[in-house]
């Protein structure tokens, strides 16, 4: 009775065991090279959308992907602990949306140093700073941020007549996102001497922020006739600022990033206009070419990302980051 149980047990284990067994050896055989997607964030839409460009690329290219960010764009402390750690696991590739400029730079180095390519998404390193330090990048894949502002700056131009009070919601100080942004801006607005900038000042990418910073602005300078903020989330922030002091309609609101909700507000006619970037092709890019880098292949020193302005006439022509 005893040894029939036993023949039984084991009738039950052997299969699940070789079942197993079998589906370790298909993972160990399938697995490719692991791959790392350091973003700024995952609390915001524009850097979730680059994480299903990035996955789609890696899921086709049998990539194993790691995807970690710290919970702020602010963080890069946090971030620059992400990337020590991803070194230390001897990633094959990292693909790193900087949350600073400068800041960055030491551990990027130190990838250099350990023979692990680095592709630079999104935000630019500060090139002579990165000299100093020895290190160097495999390519920047992402949009020329000047030329967005410079867009941005344009539109708002043509709308307002040439002539008014316009304000800037500015994301991280000295970030050259933010910057390239903001300095485009200016450039266009500096042909039209009838438009006086009131107020430039840091919301931080946020929307709460964005709200924030933009109702003291409207209580400081009710005459405010246009609104240009470096990303969507502190625009929608800032909608809600003109709705609350009875506005709507009343102040030309351009973003950037054209977002899933800035997308519905243009629709909705809230705001004017937003400056689409394409994020999800940043992503998937960003994986094809860590691909190319890990197999020695020669990848770009630039891969630009095209901007294009959205307003309500081309909105429903354009899907935004995502396809």
């Amino acid at each position: 009775m005893k040894l029939r149980s036993f023949v039984l047990l084991l009738s039950l284990i052997v299969p699940i065991l070789f079942h197993s067994a079998c589906q370790r050896g298909v993972q160990r055989e399938g697995a490719g090279p692991e791959v790392a997607l350091v973003l700024k964030t995952l609390n915001n839409p524009f850097y979730v959308d680059m994480e299903k460009g990035a996955r789609e690329a890696a899921q086709k290219l049998r990539i194993r992907l790691v995807v970690q960010a710290p919970d702020r764009e602010v963080d890069v402390e946090k971030q620059m602990q992400i990337v020590e750690n991803l070194i230390q696991r001897r990633v094959a590739a990292i693909c790193l949306a900087p949350c600073g400029s400068r800041e960055i730079v030491p551990v990027i180095a130190k990838a250099n140093r350990e023979r692990i390519p680095v592709l630079i998404l999104d935000t630019r390193v500060d090139a002579e700073i990165l000299r100093q330090a020895g290190g160097s990048v495999t390519t920047f894949i992402g949009s020329d941020n000047f030329e967005g502002g410079r867009i941005a700056g344009e539109f708002i131009v043509k709308t307002i007549g040439g002539k008014g009070q316009v304000a800037i919601l500015e994301g991280i100080p000295g970030h050259e996102t933010s910057d390239e942004r903001t300095r485009g801006f200016r450039k266009a607005l500096s042909g039209s001497p009838g438009i006086e900038i009131v107020a430039s000042q840091t919301a931080n990418w946020e929307r709460d922020q964005g709200f924030n910073v933009f109702q003291n602005i409207l209580q400081s300078h009710a005459k405010v006739q246009a609104l240009f903020a470096c990303n969507d989330l502190m625009a929608l922030g800032a909608l809600e600022a003109v709705a609350a002091a009875g506005k709507t309609g009343a102040i030309r609101v351009v973003g950037f990033d054209f977002l899933a909700d800035g997308r519905e507000a243009i629709r909705s006619g809230a705001m004017d206009a937003s400056i689409a970037q394409h994020p999800y092709d940043i992503g998937r890019l960003a994986v094809e070419n860590a691909h190319r880098a890990i197999k020695g292949e020669p990848v770009p020193r630039e891969i630009p990302v095209p901007v294009e302005l959205i307003t309500r006439t081309n909105v429903s022509e354009s899907a935004g980051g995502t396809p």
